[in-house]
């Protein structure tokens, strides 16, 4: 190693032959070292801090291309839960106004650790006193048996439940976080939103799913993390809903009935507006499903979706519809009523003699089971078949709610002549109250067809073109007459021009034949009936007016006046402006 000295001694040496000052050329030398490591220093801190931001920007590089490969590709939907974990999350539902209909809402679970308890037999007697459905005795034996550890005592609890339990002051009684489905109208649209249920569960979380209704259907949709915060809006109308509850409520009482239905749908939409089944149930506490006895008495059956019923005379209209659309008759034709008219060993009657014949309007308004049968046989079983399958009476109800896919309309095996005319005036073919509004919102909307649907549309929905607009305006003239001059002159309203048709089937008796005094009373309505938006069902199961010296079963008597309260009072809530009877009539007879 060659050691450079501080002092440069050659130097200093020969300063001091020249008479100079030695210490100058040591501080020369001294400054010269100094700049030299200072330049060292300097060189390492420019390349310590070059490495420095290369690092950053290929850390910036990396970071903008992996941006740039999410945004490149499609969105993956989020895993509802990671493995071992449970998600209780679920989207509200909503009205079409945006009124909550379903939500959830947090409350405590209650369940016992009894390897924890101290004193299980003071336990369970406060328990007991908390909740009255406890058994004392009972509880406490499950808490002192030696085989159990954990138990199960209460789903939810309330605020004040909560509150009672912790004063208890028994360690081994646990509470565990849990999200509860809450609908907060009660039994208002209970059929449409069906209830929930718990599926697996730990003690800190629980599935919340659909058990029924739409809840079940649009399952998947509620419970996707990535729409958690997105409602599911409905199109029905919760203030609807509520007026026409009532009124179909006191209806049900007023006429002993043993079931009633209303259906409320827009025309050129169908959005149905209000769907109200009776008797109905609460989903906070969802009932049990019925084990015995006929299945439509259960509060969870959907008479409007699940109940397929022969409803009488409300399908005479598409009979003469079809009539009317094929050209085999104008509403001036004349038709023999002479009776009866039979086949076979098989009579059919009208309610009353009407005469040797009638106008095709007149079979209309009066009604005449003759008249609507011998149309309908000049047109043939084959022809009867298609139309009713255009407008979807052969099939399942297509609606949101797994209810409509399992029921099925009950058709003749074999579609005989017979079958053709007494399937005209609403016999021997059974169908449903949504099916037949859907129907005949296509034969007032123009002739379009409709689906039914519950989701709130932004713009008409309107299907296949079933008859023709002539004929639309046709049948709206004629449902305005069977009001105005007809079996349905109960469903006149000051204000509110109506249109519709009366139904009185008597039902089926489980031994074969009909059943004595036991009548499907129906009224399908269009309003106003001089420009229809809304088409509105009521069927009454069973009921009877007591009010008069005889008792009267007949639609005329039942669900139509129960139809026009539900009009006159929901007509202004639907924003449709008063019209005069004269203005109507004369929108109906310009066209």
């Amino acid at each position: 190693m060659i050691r450079i000295p501080l002092r440069p001694l050659a130097r200093v040496l020969k300063a001091r032959e020249t008479g100079e000052n030695p210490d100058l050329i040591e501080q020369e030398n001294r400054r010269l070292r100094i700049e030299a490591m200072r330049d060292g220093a300097r060189r390492r801190a420019e390349g310590r801090l070059l490495m420095v931001v290369l690092i950053f920007l290929c850390g910036f590089v990396v970071l903008s291309a992996r941006m740039g490969l999410l945004a490149a590709t499609a969105p993956m939907e989020l895993r509802a839960a990671m493995p071992g974990q449970i998600s209780s999350a679920r989207a509200q539902i909503v009205d079409r106004n945006g009124h909550v209909l379903a939500t959830n809402l947090p409350t405590q679970v209650l369940y016992a650790e009894t390897q924890r308890m101290i004193d299980p037999e003071r336990a369970a007697r406060e328990l007991a006193r908390i909740f009255p459905d406890i058994d004392a005795d009972q509880m406490a034996a499950r808490f002192t048996d030696p085989d159990r550890r954990f138990i199960w005592i209460r789903p939810r609890l309330s605020p004040e439940q909560q509150q009672a339990v912790h004063d208890i002051g028994e360690p081994g009684l646990m509470l565990g976080p849990r999200e509860m489905r809450v609908y907060p109208n009660g039994r208002m649209a209970a059929h449409v939103l069906g209830g929930a249920r718990v599926g697996q569960q730990g003690v800190n979380a629980a599935e919340v799913l659909g058990a029924a209704g739409a809840e079940l259907y649009f399952d998947a949709e509620l419970r996707d993390p990535a729409r958690i915060d997105q409602p599911l809006q409905l199109s029905l109308d919760l203030t609807l809903q509520s007026v026409v509850t009532e009124v179909l409520e006191g209806a049900k009482r007023l006429f002993k009935a043993r079931g009633a239905t209303a259906v409320l749908m827009d025309v050129n939409t169908g959005e149905v507006l209000s769907l109200v089944s009776l008797p109905d149930f609460d989903p906070n506490n969802r009932p049990a499903p019925a084990t015995e006895g006929d299945p439509a008495d259960s509060p969870l059956f959907n008479r409007a979706v699940q109940g397929y019923y022969e409803l009488g005379s409300v399908m005479k209209s598409f009979a003469i519809a079809q009539a009317l659309e094929e050209g085999a008759v104008t509403p001036d034709s004349r038709i023999d009523t002479r009776g009866p008219l039979t086949w076979g060993r098989f009579s059919i009657r009208d309610f009353r003699n009407y005469g040797p014949e009638l106008s095709v309007k007149d079979v209309l308004v009066r009604s005449s089971n003759i008249g609507t049968a011998r149309i309908m046989r000049e047109l043939g079983a084959d022809k009867q078949q298609d139309f009713l399958r255009e407008l979807g009476f052969l099939d399942p109800a297509a609606l949101e709610l797994p209810e409509a896919a399992r029921s099925r309309p009950l058709t003749p095996d074999n579609w005989s002549e017979l079958s053709t005319m007494t399937i005209s005036y609403g016999h021997g073919m059974s169908t449903s109250p949504l099916a037949l509004a859907a129907g005949y919102a296509a034969l007032v909307n123009g002739g379009r067809k409709v689906t039914p649907t519950l989701l709130r549309q932004n713009r008409p929905r309107l299907g296949a073109q079933v008859i023709s607009e002539r004929t639309s305006r046709q049948m709206r003239l004629m449902l305005h007459q069977v009001v105005q001059e007809g079996t349905a002159s109960f469903a006149r309203i000051p204000g509110y021009p109506v249109g519709g048709k009366t139904g009185s089937a008597d039902k089926p008796s489980a031994r074969g034949g009909y059943m004595e005094d036991a009548v499907f009373a129906s009224f399908a309505s269009v309003f106003p009936s001089h420009d229809p938006r809304y088409v509105l069902i009521v069927t009454l199961d069973e009921a009877v007016d007591t009010t008069g010296p005889e008792p009267r079963r007949t639609a005329g008597w039942t669900a139509v006046p129960v139809s026009a309260e539900i009009t006159r009072r929901i007509a202004p809530l639907l924003d449709i402006r008063p019209t005069d009877l004269a203005t109507a009539e004369a929108a109906l007879y310009a066209r």
